[in-house]
């Protein structure tokens, strides 16, 4: 099986796999307590932190760890607009923000507060004026974008945005989700949120950083852990390994640039180039979407016409191929992809190729050559030649 889904999840680091083993017999103790094991986990678990804010740009104090990349977000949104309710209720956000941020927005308004959804382009990035536009409104608690859209991988204004909010005095969350650990993250953020297993962490540990004079108040009840932003007990070994891979994908970035060797980045990108290339080539009626320039190096996605998504991605799985489809369709929503839906392209069909590091040439190559006789099959099944 050729895995080609890391924007979902990359596989685990093997400095996150050596760090894991070792802090399950030094980390499990409770860190709030007093004794000699619970302080090594404590002393675990700070490290950890201080790791993890060096790369992210932030202050170690800054810095709390979730259970999720969701979670994160959740509490990041909520948490904020909770502390600046004296300011106003008003939240803006891209239009193609994942779930968990317009989920996040549909939970603000049923409690009475706004929200304004700025459109994008067709090619999936936000409209940098109509942004500043939209955050310049009275009221504004809180705006929110994302690096890099986890469907098509197209990057957004994000200085643009934080140059905008600065202006007017409104913080901005960004989901930093897909790009932390592969790109150097923006400038100019309040909040950030992110999430370990998409840099080759284990699952399980998200990333919250809110910036120091940023106004934030839990939406939980009061917990004592991580600096009472987060209830729950910390998953100290979890933490450690997400810590590791976040420093090890660092190293291995600064190692690329340093030298005159293709780094990783380049590598993988050359790779979508090809399959932005070659796909529309091999197959009629096919159309590449995001923007082929400002993107994510490891991110490619296409639709096809005719064609189901999720029986694509049936026989793309018996084929040895492990891909996702952004607009997979479920029996319980009957629902394309938001994504898709606010870009204005063909929403059926849709493929989304994430490739993890290390994937080699030959893999792309063979799936190269399967992807054509496979949507020929599914579009002869009905009745399309």
């Amino acid at each position: 099986m050729v895995y080609l889904d890391a924007a979902s999840t990359e596989p685990l680091h093997p400095a996150a796999r050596d760090a894991l083993l070792a802090a399950l017999d030094s980390g499990w103790a409770d860190p709030a307590r007093l004794y000699g094991h619970a302080r090594r986990a404590q002393m675990l678990l700070e490290q950890a932190r201080a790791d993890v804010a060096d790369v992210l740009g932030a202050r170690p104090d800054e810095v709390v760890f979730t259970s999720s990349g969701t979670q994160a977000v959740h509490l990041g949104v909520l948490g904020t607009l909770n502390g600046r309710r004296r300011t106003g209720r008003h939240l803006v956000v891209g239009a193609v923000e994942h779930s968990s941020v317009l989920h996040s927005a549909e939970t603000h308004e049923r409690e009475g507060g706004t929200v304004e959804i700025v459109g994008v382009s067709r090619t999936g990035r936000v409209d940098a004026g109509a942004f500043a536009e939209a955050v310049s409104a009275p009221g504004t608690a809180l705006a929110c974008l994302q690096t890099a859209n986890h469907e098509v991988g197209t990057l957004q204004p994000v200085e643009e945005a934080a140059a905008a909010c600065q202006e007017a005095g409104v913080p901005l969350l960004v989901d930093a989700a897909q790009s932390a650990g592969r790109l150097p993250l923006p400038h100019g953020w309040s909040v950030l949120t992110a999430s370990a297993h998409k840099w080759g962490g284990p699952a399980g540990v998200g990333v919250l950083a809110v910036r120091k004079g940023t106004r934030w108040r839990s939406p939980y009840p009061q917990d004592e852990r991580e600096r009472r932003r987060v209830p729950g007990f910390e998953n100290i070994p979890a933490i450690v390994a997400a810590a590791a891979a976040l420093r090890a994908r660092a190293a291995e970035n600064a190692a690329g640039e340093a030298t005159e060797e293709i780094s990783e980045s380049t590598r993988l990108s050359a790779l979508v180039d090809r399959i932005r290339t070659e796909v529309p080539r091999l197959v009629p009626d096919v159309e590449v979407v995001g923007d082929p320039l400002l993107r994510l190096p490891h991110i490619v996605t296409f639709s096809c016409l005719y064609v189901e998504g999720e029986a694509l991605l049936a026989e793309l799985d018996r084929a040895g191929f492990a891909v996702s489809s952004g607009s997979s369709c479920t029996a319980s929503t009957l629902r394309p992809s938001h994504v898709l839906e606010a870009m204005g392209v063909l929403t059926h069909g849709n493929v989304r190729v994430s490739l993890p590091h290390g994937v080699s040439e030959g893999d792309v190559d063979r799936f190269l050559a399967v992807l054509p006789d496979i949507v020929r099959r599914i579009r002869a099944s009905l009745g399309v030649h």
